[in-house]
């Protein structure tokens, strides 16, 4: 009897710690922070997926890191749905023309697609394409408000956020009539990778 008991309590101890334990710490090199100004102010914090898209993740990494991001405006964002951001080549606030956000990438090639089994559900982080083609994907990536399933294995899933959601949710909104786009938008003030704090 006594056996049992030992046994009985040490699952129990076991089961105790594995509960407590904390969360087990993302790799700084995999991890995007987004300083947002605006309506929203504050900073996004992204765990990117390498796992998932090793392409994007290298490509939105190389982007954050050579400052291409920096002062980027959300150029769409659709209540309920996601902001969209990234457009490097015409998307800068300094001189931002409303009816251009969106139709630009970067001085990169465009990236095959890397769709996966991850689903699209809040907070997921998917990149955007230049077009219908599937392997236009270039810049531009969208935040998602609210879980959109009907973007499962159509566009690429490459992060999440795993801090910060209070602020991708008070991104400024853009007009429902004109699909999103946003006048005076917020925007990405600084851009960096956690391990180069």
């Amino acid at each position: 009897m006594r056996k049992l008991s030992a046994i009985f309590l040490s699952l129990l101890l076991s089961a105790t710690l594995a509960w407590s334990a904390e969360p087990e710490a993302v790799d700084p090199e995999n991890v995007l922070k987004i300083e947002v100004a605006g309506q929203a102010s504050g900073v996004i914090e992204i765990q990117l997926l390498p796992e998932v898209a090793p392409e994007h993740v290298a490509r939105v990494k190389r982007l954050a890191r050579e400052g291409y991001y920096n002062d980027v405006v959300f150029h769409r964002v659709i209540e309920g749905f996601m902001a969209q951001t990234g457009d490097v080549q015409h998307g800068k606030r300094e001189g931002y023309l409303q009816r251009y956000g969106g139709i630009g990438g970067s001085v990169y090639p465009n990236l095959k697609a890397e769709f996966s089994d991850a689903p699209f559900d809040r907070g997921v982080l998917g990149m955007a394409r230049g077009g219908q083609d599937i392997d236009s994907a270039n810049s531009q990536f969208f935040i998602m408000f609210d879980a959109g399933h009907f973007l499962n294995g159509q566009y690429t899933v490459f992060g999440k956020v795993i801090g910060g959601m209070d602020v991708v949710d008070a991104i400024k909104k853009g007009s429902q009539s004109q699909n999103g786009s946003v006048a005076d938008p917020d925007y990405m003030k600084r851009v960096w990778i956690k391990a180069d704090e």
